[in-house]
C-alpha cells in the first residue's frame, strides 16, 4: 500500500472515531475529512449526503443514526474501512489507474458463484439452470480476490447457487481478505445462530436475503415454509445487531404486494438497511417468460421506488430502472462481472455468454477479452438509461456481441443459444420502448428544471 493510501486510511479511521459516542453532532466533522480526501472524486454522492445531514425530518437521515447507533460497533468500523475507504476512496484510484493503462474495463466488484448447488428450486431461477455439480475452490476465490486487490477492486458479492452452502470457506475467505468487503446474495435459509456469530467474528460479510414479499408470494415461487426460515434468519441477525439486506424479484405476478407500503414498513421492521430489486430475467431455456412485467408494471414500479425513497428509512435501488444514475448497462467489468462456478466469466449475472475462463488467465486478461473489450466499446448500449441491457431492451445488440466475438453458451447443463434468448426479449424490448422513452423525456425535463431553479 501506498503512502497516499495509508494518510486516507489513518485520517479516516480517526475521523470515524468522532462519530462512536455522538453521532449527530460528529458526523458533519467525517466528511469534513472525507472531503478532504477524496478531492474531485464523488462529489455529486457527498453532496446528496450533506444535504441529509442538514435534514434531521428527512427519512435517509433517520436511516443513518439508526444504522451507526444500532450495528454492533466493530462490524461498523470494518464496513467503514473496507467499504468507504478500501473499496471507494482508495480503491477507486488504483482502479482509474488500470483502466486508462489497459484501455479496457476495470470492475468496482466482482461477483461470483462459489458453488452452483442450492437447497431450493425456484420457480424461474436462472440459477436453477446450471445444475449442482460445480464449485470453484478455496484457492480459485482466493486467487481472483487477490488478483482484484492488486486492481483496486475491495468488493466482492457472492452469488450462486446458494452461496452459503460454503458457508466454512466463505468466512475464512473473510478472514484472509479482512480488508475487503463481502456481501452474498442468499435465500437465508442457512443462516443461524452458528453462523451469526461467525459474522459477528468476521466482521466484513453482510447479506442480502431474497424475499419475494409476504409468506404467500414467498412460499408460492420458493417453496412451502421458505418464508418462515427467513423470518428467523433475519431476527438472528437484527437481535446481534448484525446488518443485512433484502434482494427482491419483480415479477407479473408479485409486483403489487412486493412493493407496497405495507411491505417496505415490514422490511424495516425486519431490520433490513437496503433492499435491491431486480426485473425478472427470461434466462435459460425453461424460462417462465409469463412472468415478464408489462410496461404498465414496470413503469408502476419506477415511480413506486422512487415514491418509497422518499417516504421510507430503507435505502432502495431498482436494478434495472435506475440507469440513469449510472450511465446506463454496468456489467462487462465497466463496474461488474460475472464469473460461475465452472470458472467462466461472463459480462452480466444475467448474460451467460463468454470466451474467458479464470483457470486459463488472469482476472486482467478477462477484462481485455473479446467480449468483454465488445462491453467496453458499446456501452452505453442505448442513450436512454431506462433502456440500458443490451438483452432486455435491445437484444439485437447481446445477438451481435455474441456473434462477433465467438462467445459460447457457459450454461453447461441447458446451453441456450443467443437467437433463442433474444427472441424472448424482442417483443418485451418493442412493448417497453414506447413507455421508457415518455419516462425518459420527462426525467430530462426535471432534471433541466431543476438545474435552472438553482441558478
Amino acid at each position: 500500500m501506498d503512502t497516499s493510501s495509508k494518510v486516507v486510511q489513518f485520517g479516516l479511521k480517526t475521523a470515524f472515531g468522532y462519530i462512536e459516542k455522538n453521532p449527530e453532532q460528529n458526523l458533519p466533522k467525517l466528511m469534513d475529512w472525507v472531503d478532504r480526501l477524496a478531492g474531485d472524486n464523488f462529489v455529486g454522492q457527498r453532496k446528496a449526503f450533506r444535504e441529509v445531514l442538514d435534514d434531521p425530518q428527512n427519512n435517509y437521515y433517520k436511516l443513518m443514526m439508526s444504522i451507526l447507533k444500532e450495528t454492533d460497533p466493530g462490524v461498523m468500523k470494518k464496513i467503514f474501512e473496507n467499504f468507504f475507504v478500501n473499496g471507494n476512496l482508495v480503491g477507486w484510484k488504483k482502479q482509474e489507474e488500470y483502466r486508462k493503462k489497459y484501455n479496457c474495463n476495470i470492475p468496482w466488484a466482482v461477483l461470483l458463484d462459489p458453488t452452483s448447488a442450492c437447497n431450493l428450486h425456484c420457480t424461474g431461477c436462472w440459477a436453477a439452470e446450471y445444475g449442482n455439480r460445480l464449485n470453484l475452490t478455496f484457492d480459485d476465490i482466493d486467487s481472483i480476490i487477490t488478483q482484484g486487490k492488486e486492481m483496486g477492486i475491495y468488493m466482492y458479492i457472492y452469488t450462486g447457487g446458494e452461496p452459503l452452502v460454503r458457508k466454512q470457506d466463505i468466512i475464512a475467505l473473510c478472514k484472509k481478505h479482512n480488508d475487503c468487503q463481502f456481501l452474498s446474495f442468499t435465500n437465508g435459509t442457512l443462516i443461524d445462530e452458528e453462523f451469526a456469530d461467525a459474522m459477528l467474528e468476521v466482521k466484513n460479510f453482510m447479506p442480502a436475503i431474497s424475499v419475494e414479499g409476504f409468506e404467500e408470494a414467498t412460499d408460492g415461487r420458493r417453496g412451502q415454509g421458505t418464508f418462515s426460515k427467513v423470518v428467523k434468519a433475519m431476527e438472528i441477525l437484527k437481535r446481534k445487531h448484525l446488518p443485512f439486506g433484502i434482494s427482491a424479484c419483480y415479477t407479473s405476478q408479485n409486483i403489487d404486494s412486493i412493493s407496497s407500503s405495507e411491505f417496505f414498513d415490514q422490511m424495516i421492521e425486519w431490520g433490513a438497511r437496503f433492499v435491491w430489486y431486480f426485473h425478472y430475467m427470461p434466462v435459460g431455456n425453461d424460462a417462465a417468460t409469463e412472468l415478464l412485467p408489462t410496461p404498465e408494471q414496470r413503469e408502476y414500479m419506477f415511480h413506486q421506488i422512487r415514491k418509497m425513497r422518499m417516504e421510507k428509512s430503507i435505502f432502495a435501488m431498482d436494478f434495472q430502472n435506475d440507469g440513469e444514475y449510472v450511465g446506463g448497462c454496468i456489467a462487462g467489468g465497466r463496474r461488474y462481472l460475472h464469473i460461475n462456478a465452472n470458472g467462466d466469466c461472463d459480462p452480466c449475472v444475467f448474460i451467460h455468454y463468454s470466451n474467458a475462463n479464470i483457470h486459463d488467465m488472469s482476472l486482467l486478461e478477462v477484462m481485455q477479452s473479446p467480449i468483454f473489450m465488445a462491453y467496453h466499446d458499446g456501452q452505453p448500449f442505448n442513450d436512454n438509461h431506462l433502456r440500458p441491457c443490451p438483452m432486455l431492451e435491445n437484444p439485437e445488440k447481446i445477438k451481435e456481441i455474441v456473434e462477433k466475438t465467438g462467445a459460447k453458451s457457459t450454461d453447461l447443463q441447458s446451453p441456450e443459444s443467443v437467437e433463442h434468448l433474444c427472441e424472448k426479449c424482442e417483443s418485451y424490448a418493442c412493448n417497453w420502448t414506447p413507455t421508457a422513452n415518455k419516462l425518459w423525456k420527462e426525467r430530462q425535463e426535471e432534471k433541466k428544471q431543476k438545474k435552472e431553479q438553482q441558478k
